[in-house]
């Protein structure tokens, strides 16, 4: 069994914690912005796979003392490197968290990296180069207070990067968050679902992923455990194919994404062509003024802007209290969630939320406002 741990948006720990023991993770426990857990190899794959919520997954190597930058190097150096990384293979290093002595992230990188290279050296007569941008094996050190924990990172580029999304819009919602807001709306494939603000298609695209039952991370170009000295290809194409057979074929309701801007469409179809899934989800182009429910009940999930001005001459609070005015006009029996990080403009929705639920768009707090229409 291997300790692991799962880094997340900040607010998700509970969420997460609750996947990945749906995933089959034990002892699963949550920290600040992550969970931590314990399983074997084809869990570590199988969560990289299929897990929604998280960034990464890290596996310890090893804890030790780090006061200062010599315990530092000490510790690193009493992991056998060898195990994980030969000189040909590229590395890079990330730090996180800081101490009073060890408070500068690249000081602390470059530290880990000479205790590193320093025994590969002595060992093979040879060390491995540095790549920042891509690299074989990606190691990281957390420093937490007097202690540094090491991990590799078995993900690679971070998971909210599914593989499919090559078209973005402004601001566009972090795949691992659509999946988190999904979650929260208390959505299921059974229920009609539209985004009427959608983007370039964020949202209706995990909703379509999720009904369809296809794996997060089928559409990525790799995890980093595959570069590992003990990558099992045999035991990750098993899991590969089992998640392909596992896949549907039809969808129990409908999905819909809908955006008055032509070209944000295109790029909305263009993702869902990229992931498989175009033929499911009806775009549209469309004000949403002309909204209606295409159903008589479902979920609303939106994300609608919060700057100042929605375009050269139209006021967001306006906007607002259209998305209010449609919301209780034409969606009757619905329960509506919309996203949104400026409280004023969420005032001029002029509807009473059932439920306003924090969360973290980056680093900027938002709140989910959740409205059930009678």
């Amino acid at each position: 069994m291997s300790q692991y741990f799962a880094t997340v948006a900040r607010g998700l720990e509970e969420l997460a914690a609750q996947e990945l023991t749906e995933l089959g993770a034990q002892d699963v426990a949550q920290g600040f912005c992550g969970v931590s857990f314990q399983g074997d190899r084809e869990l570590l794959y199988r969560v990289n796979l299929w897990a929604r919520l998280p960034f990464r997954v890290l596996v310890k190597l090893g804890e030790f003392p780090s006061n200062d930058d010599r315990e530092l190097y000490d510790g690193v150096q009493q992991i056998d490197w060898g195990e994980y990384l030969t000189p040909e293979l590229t590395m890079a290093v990330t730090v996180t968290g800081k101490n009073e002595q060890l408070n500068h992230s690249h000081f602390t990188a470059v530290q880990v990296k000479r205790a590193i290279t320093k025994q590969q050296t002595e060992k093979f007569g040879q060390r491995s180069n540095v790549d920042i941008q891509d690299p074989n094996v990606r190691i990281n050190a957390h420093i937490d207070k007097d202690v540094c924990i090491v991990s590799l990172d078995s993900s690679g580029s971070s998971l909210h990067r599914r593989g499919y999304r090559s078209a973005v819009g402004d601001a566009p919602l972090k795949e691992s968050l659509a999946a988190a807001l999904m979650k929260m709306s208390g959505w299921t494939p059974d229920l009609a679902f539209i985004d009427p603000l959608c983007g370039s298609g964020t949202l209706p695209l995990e909703a379509a992923m999720q009904a369809l039952n296809i794996a997060p991370g089928i559409f990525r170009n790799g995890f980093g455990f595959e570069n590992w000295l003990d990558f099992d290809a045999e035991l990750f194409d098993r899991l590969i194919k089992s998640a392909e057979a596992g896949e549907k074929q039809d969808l129990q309701a409908t999905i819909i994404g809908s955006d008055r801007n032509f070209d944000i469409i295109e790029q909305a179809r263009s993702n869902a062509r990229s992931s498989g899934v175009e033929k499911y989800i009806q775009f549209a182009q469309m004000e949403l003024a002309d909204v209606e429910a295409p159903a008589d009940s479902g979920i609303l999930l939106c994300n609608p802007p919060y700057g100042e001005r929605l375009g050269r001459d139209e006021d967001l609070g306006a906007f607002y209290k259209l998305l209010g005015d449609v919301l209780k006009q034409r969606f009757k029996g619905w329960t509506a969630f919309v996203l949104s990080g400026n409280k004023e403009l969420a005032k001029s929705i002029g509807l009473k939320s059932a439920q306003r639920t924090t969360v973290y768009n980056g680093t900027l707090p938002c709140q989910l406002m959740k409205y059930e229409m009678y």
